[in-house]
């Protein structure tokens, strides 16, 4: 039962600092088009947009913003991008515009942190 507990808490931070990141990107002009999108293949926090760009969001939450940036795994990273192309094939009017991969690092009592470019395929 702690087990459970301990997940369920988790799950409510992660859901907690999706939200912040949500907030933060769209003040500064991003439109949301997903959130929490998966597939067999992979897993995207964020789908955003902004003119003509796609920024696929991994959203990370630690004690420090060090500690969340080590927290985007390889692994994470190739899952990130087998859901763009997922999402992308799934969405192929969005085929013509540019894309990157973003994180939003989220610490307690701080405004999230947002990487652009955060990491290339």
């Amino acid at each position: 039962m702690r087990e459970r507990a301990r997940r369920m808490r988790a799950e409510r931070r992660g859901r907690r600092a999706e939200w912040l990141a949500l907030a933060a990107l769209m003040l500064r002009g991003y439109l949301p088009l997903a959130r929490r999108f998966r597939n067999p293949a992979g897993e995207i926090d964020l789908i955003m947009r902004r003119g003509r760009l796609l920024a696929f969001v991994e959203v990370k939450a630690r004690q420090t913003f060090a500690a969340a940036a080590e927290a985007v795994t390889e692994r994470q990273r190739h899952r990130l991008v087998a859901g763009a192309n997922a999402w992308l094939a799934l969405n192929p009017r969005f085929a013509g515009y540019s894309m990157r991969f973003d994180a939003v690092l989220v610490a307690p009592r701080r405004w999230p942190r947002h990487i652009a470019d955060a990491f290339r395929p």
